[in-house]
């Protein structure tokens, strides 16, 4: 066999137990099918990724395909080379209307909505979808049923009801509910009230440029979070972005509810298998006082570079492609619980009767797609992103812990994110993302 053509990816390490196997697997099939090339897969903690690959662009180096966190968007949006051209080029328009490549069936046109909607600019799909996700209410039924709690939440109100019985239950649980104080609960709490968080229009149609966290949505959501807190029905581990401390609290009976993602459906039930009490995976609760727009999608998507060698751009399309068939897009959903990111592999799902099977896991595409596909539903695009989650969650502990008020505390919140944000556009105004809080990925 002659020299093969090189295609260099690198994926975002999103650090779950032998993440990367599935991956590493699908590039050595992938060669297999198409020996003429070598599938080149490094990876990288997904927070240190954008960074790195700025750093090897200013050295004359970039990949073929290159995985994003959905909080780096504008990062790779705004990435350029030493020359200062864009590092990546919009996956759609490189696919050119073809169907199949290298006979590869073409899955781009076939993303599910709210994903497309999320990765997509001028209606051209830019990046493809690799992990999708967004977030749900876990509950223990047993308990519901213990204090006579008939119906799973939906609303705000129903879950401070359910809260409630729950509370009145002799021996139940000390709390009602638990959620990490992380940044994704205030963008599905603007997004279901259909809220934008950065203006213009979230950041899709140009350049986001101001940042809204003390807007009336956003305060109706801290006081309410504030308030169930203060009674005593949310508990609040103490530390932020505690994913694992809400989750043993949880399992543990500590609480009847849970708001976490759909990432860890196949962990929660196995674990309330063993604990012993009946779950039930539904809807993320929302706010009954307004219209409901719709949930915000997080996870990753795969880049391609720009300008590359035609050879390499041909197998780094079809490999593209590979990664997000029918087969392989369902099997990626049933070891990881991330969302199927194209219309067929959840038909496909649905004709095994995988869903039937393991109802838990049809709720994320369906709660996605329940949307009304508005720019604050699609979520927002922005610079530092990650740095502005960090203002919000530091914010929300200074509520929560020591009883800061949450207007004020917000508008202080507003005017450090809008630092941050004029920082990074002044940057990339003068050629592109480069200090290190360009790269900051939560």
């Amino acid at each position: 066999m002659g020299t093969r053509t090189v295609v260099d990816v690198w994926l975002a390490d999103l650090t779950f137990p032998d993440y990367m196997a599935p991956l590493l697997r699908l590039g050595e099939e992938f060669e297999r099918r198409h020996p003429e090339y070598e599938i080149k897969i490094q990876s990288s903690n997904f927070r240190r990724m954008p960074q790195e690959i700025h750093e090897a662009a200013l050295g004359g180096r970039r990949p073929a395909i290159a995985e994003y966190y959905y909080t780096a968007t504008q990062i790779a949006r705004d990435a350029v080379d030493q020359a200062g051209a864009p590092l990546f080029t919009p996956v759609e328009r490189a696919v050119a209307g073809r169907t199949e490549i290298l006979g590869e069936p073409v899955v781009t046109g076939d993303v599910i909505r709210p994903l497309r909607e999320f990765y997509s600019h001028d209606g051209v799909l830019v990046s493809m979808p690799t992990v999708g996700t967004t977030s749900l209410l876990y509950t223990n039924k047993s308990v519901l049923d213990a204090a006579g709690v008939r119906g799973i939440p939906r609303t705000w109100a129903e879950l401070e009801a359910a809260c409630a019985a729950v509370g009145r239950l002799p021996g139940g649980p000390s709390h009602g509910v638990t959620w990490a104080n992380h940044g994704i609960f205030f963008q599905q709490a603007l997004g279901t009230q259909g809220a934008p968080m950065v203006e213009p229009d979230n950041g899709r149609t140009t350049r986001g440029t101001r940042i809204s966290l003390a807007g009336k949505e956003m305060l109706t959501w801290v006081e309410w979070w504030r308030r169930l807190h203060a009674e005593g029905t949310y508990l609040y581990t103490g530390a932020v972005n505690d994913w694992l401390g809400t989750f043993q609290r949880f399992i543990g009976g500590q609480t009847a509810f849970r708001f976490s993602s759909c990432t860890d459906v196949r962990y929660t039930v196995a674990a309330a298998k063993d604990a012993g009490f009946d779950l039930v995976v539904s809807r993320l609760p929302y706010n009954e006082q307004v219209p409901f727009a719709g949930n915000v999608v997080a996870g990753t998507s795969l880049w391609l570079g720009a300008g590359l060698d035609p050879v390499v751009e041909e197998g780094a399309l079809a490999f593209l492609q590979f990664v997000n068939n029918p087969r392989n897009a369902a099997e990626w959903h049933k070891i990881s619980s991330f969302i199927p990111v194209t219309n067929a592999a959840i038909a496909r799902l649905e004709d095994e009767g995988y869903f039937a099977e393991h109802p838990y896991h049809r709720v994320a595409p369906d709660q996605l797609h329940a949307g009304d596909g508005s720019l604050a539903a699609s979520g927002p695009l922005m610079g530092d992103y990650g740095g502005i989650h960090d203002v919000l969650t530091t914010a929300m502990d200074d509520v929560l812990a020591r009883g800061a008020d949450p207007a004020e505390r917000f508008r202080r919140a507003e005017a450090e994110a809008q630092e941050k944000l004029d920082a990074y556009n002044r940057d990339v105004a003068a050629g592109g993302p480069r200090g290190p809080h360009c790269f900051t990925v939560d």
